[in-house]
């Protein structure tokens, strides 16, 4: 079943209609959602399902489902059921998506000021993080600040790209993330593109324009490991 993922289309989208098609023990599968599920990185989101009765389904979390775009909206414990073909109102916690796709933004830009191959990183509503695979000397909380704030300044508009599986195989350079691969196998794949500043595959959510970032604070710097050096952020 072909599951339309309305957040990759605009992700600023706070209110949506879906009509349930499954429910299980892992969750509720709609025939198109709003609900990003927790990948790339960047943790689910949380919001509500709202039955014509008035009922509200509260959604602790959203996770991926079955094939390449599944989605199961797990709802909070003891929580009313919806039944298979009801129509729902799906709203996000739209306070909390946007900080994420704040962070999420702020990261790419960031991985523009140290360049050095990425090993991991993650996106939560209060700080956002990268690893790296450099030398600790050469990471220095407050240039990285001051270089990434300075990018953000340049209120550069964002712009999502889609290329074939092999036009990325002939640009493996594209792909920053050594723990992290791009889904391949749906024949094309998403990049998020901030002109003159960085380009690189990407399915989470962002924002229009980099300038709605506002500014980050490195917060912390510290080893991880044998090949990763952290860098933590939140939003200034």
């Amino acid at each position: 079943m072909t599951i339309e993922l309305l957040f990759r289309g605009d992700a600023y989208s706070k209110v949506a209609t879906a009509r349930v098609v499954a429910i299980h023990e892992r969750g509720i599968e709609l025939d198109r959602t709003i609900f990003y599920p927790q990948g790339g990185g960047q943790v689910g989101d949380t919001g509500v399902l709202l039955r014509e009765n008035g009922e509200r389904v509260v959604i602790a979390d959203t996770r991926k489902g079955d094939g390449i775009d599944g989605v199961l909206h797990v709802p909070v414990t003891a929580m009313p059921q919806p039944e298979v073909g009801e129509t729902l109102t799906l709203e996000i916690d739209w306070e909390r998506r946007y900080k994420l796709m704040r962070l999420h933004t702020a990261l790419h830009v960031m991985s523009c000021v140290v360049v050095a191959p990425v090993t991991g990183g993650n996106i939560a509503p209060d700080k956002g993080r990268l690893d790296f695979d450099i030398d600790m000397s050469l990471l220095d909380a407050d240039k990285i600040e001051r270089e990434t704030n300075l990018l953000i300044a340049r209120g550069v508009e964002t712009e999502t790209v889609w290329i074939t599986d092999e036009e990325l195989d002939a640009r493996p350079e594209l792909v920053k993330t050594m723990s992290v691969q791009p889904p391949r196998g749906a024949g094309r794949v998403r990049l998020l593109k901030i002109p003159g500043i960085d380009l690189q595959p990407c399915g989470g959510t962002h924002v229009k324009n980099i300038a709605e970032i506002g500014g980050i604070r490195v917060i912390k710097i510290r080893s991880e490991g044998r090949r990763n050096r952290r860098v933590e952020i939140v939003l200034a």
